[in-house]
Order: structure tokens, then C-alpha cells, then sequence
């Protein structure tokens, strides 16, 4: 009992931390930034998880900072004075360099990559006037002067759901872990439901173990057949949740031709997923894909090694930047700016961020045929519409 109030209290703290930048986003900001001289260097700030002592947060801090410097490289009409530092994946650190780097001169801040971190920086410089442009992909932390420029799970929802609507698939449910990030995917999927015009039939839930997975997988066929549903949307990647129930949902009779697995993460990562008989059919989303092989060739080209999956959104936010700053307006990094319309373009595709601190990325649907990734609908190359 003493343990179930500890984690209780723990979820109580993280929802009053995650409120700060939402109630943030309640204010006018459209302001929020500071003016430049787009005729001069520009500093900007990029915050990595160095110096944790851990080799892999390390390695991707490295490609996020390598990342960096070819989009500053990269940026024409202006230029990029980039600072780096380091927060070793800690809020805390995060906070104290955030406010070192605006002491330091820095306009605009780009990163860090975890969500409580993020959050913790924008805090610790909204008295700043200063934007935030976090690598996270956590709409919880989005608002305010935070924004977040990860792939989220609204966005993939949104595609894959617009998508199987099109294409007769009405009645749609979702699966899910349960935690935090379960609970996102299945909000994000009942919303792109409603907003395609589709059914949503619901929604079951596991508990974050190979046990819990498994015992679902009765509850996941009950909602299926007795729903109608006909396209499940798994928020699982490889290393969770994702191979056992591609293999167990199949042996308990939702086979693909029964129903249409769709995926909120990259089911291409790594390659040997795709092998897996139970997605192939299954539908998941990609980056654009010519835009993401010239990054790549280009990371390669300069450094040696491919860039880690997360390293486009570091060169996506610099690159935002520059495009900017190129235009030549002292406002070029206010928050008005940031969330024009047209957006811009990145090595993920087409992307622009949004007034609420989200984002909206254009992404191709693909699917698994025969332990390959098919693109089936290719990502837009621009938006129709002004952005929300």
C-alpha cells in the first residue's frame, strides 16, 4: 500500500509540472520572442543530454549537435552562431544551462530532447521572452513558449486514421499500454477518429508487462468482434508490446484479413520488425522518404556514421531558424513567426508548428509487404490550409 501511494503521488506531481506550460498556452503569446538583427550572427542554443555518463544518451547527443551544425551550415541569408550545452538528461541541469545560454546572448532555444526536461526550461526562461523549441514529441508539455518538434502521436493518429476512413476503414480501436504515454495514444486516436467522421469502437489497455500484454489479448478480440472494428491501432513499437500481440492477436483469430493493424510508431525500426507475419498488410507512417535519404547520405557524407532517428529534429529546428531569419525581420523568432502557415521544410518532410506549441508533419503512409516497407501514400510536400 505504501508503494501505490508513492507512485500516486508521483503522477500527482508530474500533472501539476505538465499543467504549467497548458495553462501557459491560455494566454495571448503571439508576442512571445526575442527581436534579432537578422544582419548579424544569431545565437541559439541547443540543449543535448550530454554528460549523463551513459554511453547511448551520449552517442545521440553527439548526432543531434552534428545535426545542428549542418543545418546552421546549411542556412542561407543568414547566420548561426550555435552554442551547445550540455544537460545530461536532467531537468534540473536543464533549467541552469537554459538560463546560462540566455546570459549567454542566445535568441531561441532548441531542445532538450526529454519531456520533463523541456518543461523545466521553458519555465526557467518564459521571463526571458524567450522561445522554446524542444525535441520532444509530447503535446503535454506543448504551449506557452514551449513548442515540440517530435513526430507525436496526434499527428500519426490524424494521417493513418484520414487515411483508412478514405479507404472504407470506419470502425476503429485502439490498444495501448497502461501509462502515461498509453493514455496519450488512445486520446490522440479517439480524436482523429471523431475528427475523420469515422466510428471510434473503443479502446483496451495493458498492463506494461509481458504478463499484462498477454492477458489482454481475450479483452482485444472481445472488443474487436463485438464492435465491429475494423482497423486496430497499436501504440507499441518493437520493443514492447508490438511483436507479442503480432503474433498472438493472429493465433487468436484477428488475422489481417479480419481486421487492419495500423501502427503509431516506426515499424521499420529496427528492419527485422517488418519480418514479423503478423503486420504484414498493416499500415504505419514514415517521414518523407526522399527527403529523409538526402539527410541521411548528407549526415553520413560529413561524419562517418548514419545519423541516429531522432537527430532530424534537431537539424529541423535550426533549419526553421534559419529560414527566419533569412527573411530579414527583427521578429523573425517570435512566436507568430514560428507558427507560419507554410511552415517549412525538413529532412522529415514538410512540418510547421502550431499556435497550441504542437506541431503537424506531413508523413507518407507505408505497408508491410513481404518484410519491406511499401510506401502506399506518399507525404505531402505542403499544407492546403492555414495551420490551427
Amino acid at each position: 500500500m505504501r508503494i501505490d501511494k508513492q507512485i500516486i503521488k508521483i503522477l500527482r506531481i508530474s500533472v501539476m509540472i505538465l499543467s504549467i506550460p497548458l495553462l501557459a498556452a491560455c494566454i495571448d503569446t503571439s508576442g512571445v520572442g526575442r527581436r534579432v538583427d537578422p544582419g548579424k550572427p544569431v545565437k541559439v542554443a541547443i540543449l543535448v543530454p550530454a554528460g549523463s555518463g551513459q554511453a547511448q544518451q551520449d552517442a545521440l547527443a553527439d548526432s543531434l549537435v552534428n545535426a545542428a551544425k549542418l543545418a546552421a551550415s546549411d542556412v542561407q541569408g543568414a547566420q548561426i552562431d550555435l552554442m551547445i550545452y550540455a544537460t545530461a538528461g536532467n531537468s534540473a541541469q536543464a533549467a541552469t544551462v537554459a538560463r546560462q545560454a540566455v546570459a549567454d546572448g542566445a535568441k531561441i532555444i532548441v531542445g532538450p530532447l526529454f519531456a520533463e526536461a523541456a518543461n523545466s526550461v521553458g519555465s526557467a526562461v518564459s521571463s526571458q521572452n524567450i522561445n522554446v523549441l524542444s525535441l520532444s514529441n509530447n503535446t503535454q508539455i506543448a504551449g506557452g513558449n514551449v513548442f515540440v518538434l517530435g513526430n507525436t502521436f496526434e499527428n500519426t493518429a490524424n494521417r493513418l486514421v484520414q487515411y483508412a476512413a478514405r479507404n472504407g476503414l470506419n470502425n476503429i480501436a485502439a490498444v495501448a499500454s497502461e501509462n502515461a504515454a498509453g493514455e496519450i495514444a488512445l486520446d490522440a486516436v479517439r480524436k482523429a477518429t471523431t475528427a475523420a467522421g469515422a466510428n471510434y469502437t473503443g479502446s483496451t489497455s495493458y498492463a506494461f508487462s509481458t504478463e499484462g500484454v498477454v492477458g489482454a489479448v481475450a479483452a482485444i478480440k472481445s472488443q474487436v468482434t463485438s464492435t465491429g472494428t475494423q482497423a486496430l491501432v497499436f501504440s507499441s513499437d518493437s520493443a514492447g508490446a508490438l511483436p507479442i500481440l503480432a503474433q498472438l492477436l493472429p493465433e487468436n483469430g484477428l488475422t489481417p484479413d479480419v481486421v487492419k493493424y495500423m501502427g503509431l510508431t516506426r515499424w521499420d525500426l529496427p528492419a527485422s520488425t517488418l519480418d514479423t507475419p503478423g503486420l504484414q498488410g498493416g499500415w504505419f507512417t514514415l517521414p518523407d522518404t526522399s527527403a529523409m535519404s538526402a539527410f541521411t547520405s548528407r549526415y553520413s557524407a560529413a561524419y562517418g556514421e548514419s545519423p541516429h532517428p531522432l537527430a532530424g529534429f534537431a537539424y529541423d529546428g535550426i533549419a526553421a531558424i534559419g529560414a527566419l531569419l533569412a527573411t530579414g525581420s527583427p521578429d523573425a523568432l517570435t512566436r507568430t513567426k514560428l507558427t507560419r502557415p507554410d511552415g517549412f521544410a525538413g529532412v522529415n518532410g514538410v512540418f510547421r508548428l502550431l499556435s497550441d506549441g504542437t506541431n503537424q508533419r506531413a508523413l507518407s503512409i507505408a505497408e508491410v509487404r513481404d518484410g519491406k516497407a511499401v510506401v502506399i501514400d506518399p507525404a505531402p510536400r505542403g499544407f492546403g490550409g492555414a495551420g490551427s
